[in-house]
């Protein structure tokens, strides 16, 4: 194996390490969206929202 393709290697290897790192790292931070369920107040808008906005306008 020529220089140039070890060389080629390395840096591809430490690229698919830092790649894998950083998504790991990106995974751990998050959550799946389906494994909260359905709560009320994501599903209905709640009305204090409603009579904020209606009291700031007077």
């Amino acid at each position: 194996m020529n220089r140039n393709k070890l060389i080629f290697l390395i840096l591809a290897i430490v690229f698919m390490l830092i790649i894998l790192g950083v998504s790991y790292d990106i995974s751990t931070r998050t959550t799946f969206p389906g494994s909260k369920g359905n709560l009320k107040e994501r599903i209905a808008p709640s009305e204090t929202t409603e009579s904020n906005s209606s009291s700031e306008k007077q």
